[in-house]
């Protein structure tokens, strides 16, 4: 399979609902991944296309996914809340060789521009675009801006955001994770700034209404869908808020009109 067939796959149409439940690596105990395997059946019967995570979860879980169009990407960035002043900075945990052989269809990476460690990150991240691309692997770019050494362009109404995305496609990944701005003027510079699509986070979790209405207006300003973890695994139902996130990345569906389908 090359490469293109398994961007079909994790993007229908170009688009994808991707969970990432890799934070037990950084963070435990967390809400929502006390029973991970209950939360991977969730998610499957949600129909979310990609779950991201840690590839002891890939290896341990991805038979879960068998028989449905939902697949699993392996992120190799790594740190723990016990880092101290290291927290932010991402060390590589694996190789893209890795990938298939524990049940992944595609790579992931993170780089916090701005933060302490920021070339380590990115030449990490540099090695598994290039690994992946001989591999015919896709590849996921986290790239956030971040951190006390975040310095955007004079006028930059994104902050750094447009930044980030613009370093995920530049050094080679299929897939960009990016950051809502606040505002659609702004989201719209940080998707036009890129050819590769762009499926925004959800946060640090928030009202669920709120939340949705962002992915809404971010579909409308040139998202490919969203990937965000806690929003979902960390919500009462994480299956009805993964329905809603569904609908509205593939079938279009206002927030209100996916909350009400879902009994939100």
């Amino acid at each position: 399979m090359n490469k293109s067939n398994r961007l079909d796959l994790l993007l229908p149409n170009g688009r994808g609902v991707w969970i990432p439940i890799d934070h037990g690596m950084s963070d435990y105990p967390s809400q929502g991944l006390e029973d991970t395997e209950l939360l991977i059946r969730q998610l499957v019967s949600a129909g979310v296309d990609v779950i991201v995570a840690q590839k002891g979860v890939v290896s341990h879980y991805n038979h879960l996914c068998d028989g449905s169009n939902t697949n699993m990407v392996i992120h190799f960035s790594a740190s723990t809340r016990h880092g101290g002043h290291d927290a932010s900075r991402k060390v590589s945990v694996g190789q893209a060789s890795e990938v298939e052989s524990r049940g992944g269809l595609g790579a992931s990476a993170q780089v916090n521009i701005g933060s302490e460690g920021e070339a380590a990150m990115l030449e990490a991240m540099g090695q598994l675009t290039t690994e992946c691309h001989h591999l015919e692997l896709p590849v996921l770019g986290m790239v956030y801006a971040r951190g006390p050494n975040l310095n955007p362009v004079d006028g930059d109404s994104t902050n750094g955001v447009a930044h980030a995305a613009r370093v995920a496609f530049e050094i080679g990944c299929d897939v960009g994770k990016t950051t809502w701005t606040g505002d659609e003027a702004s989201f719209a510079q940080v998707t036009s700034a890129v050819p590769i699509p762009l499926l925004v986070a959800g946060g640090a979790k928030t009202n669920t209404q709120d939340m949705l209405a962002m992915v809404e207006k971010a579909m409308r300003n040139g998202a490919a869908g969203v990937c965000m973890g806690r929003q979902v695994f960390a919500h009462d139902s994480p299956e009805s808020i993964a329905k809603a996130l569904v609908m509205i990345v593939h079938q279009g569906a206002t927030a209100e009109d996916a909350m009400k389908a879902v009994g939100l």
